[in-house]
């Protein structure tokens, strides 16, 4: 069983940045992707980023715009999320996710049917960006 926990969430102004991180414990042998989604109050899950733990491949979802970066520290089992030129619309909850599947595209790993290729979900860490 894989057990993630997301922190680093808070309050800032638009413009503003955060890092959230996502630590790993219990049994990752089978995990082959870490991956970051949101949930907006009102509105359904979203997919933010994933990496496959092989061969580094990375996704974005279309929220990120190029102001996200998604990085890993194998040795302490975190994957981090630096969130720059936050804006309102980023107000969310953020969770991170593990995935056993091998091999995803884009849209399976973040597209709107993405909730059955991933498990172990985090309590979340609160996001909130005034303007």
């Amino acid at each position: 069983q894989v057990h993630l926990v997301e922190s680093g969430g808070g309050s800032v102004q638009a413009g503003g940045s955060l890092r959230l991180s996502c630590v790993v414990s219990g049994d990752t042998s089978k995990v082959n992707w870490l991956g970051w989604f949101r949930r907006a109050h009102g509105k359904v899950r979203e997919g933010v980023a994933a990496i496959a733990q092989i061969r580094s491949s990375r996704y974005e979802g279309d929220c990120v715009q190029d102001r996200f970066a998604l990085s890993q520290d194998g040795a302490e089992n975190t994957v981090f999320l630096q969130m720059d030129s936050l804006g309102p619309d980023d107000t969310a909850m953020y969770y991170c996710a593990a995935s056993s599947t091998r091999y995803m595209t884009p849209i399976e790993a973040l597209g709107r049917e993405h909730a059955r290729r991933w498990y172990g979900w985090g309590q979340g860490t609160q996001v909130t960006v005034s303007s």
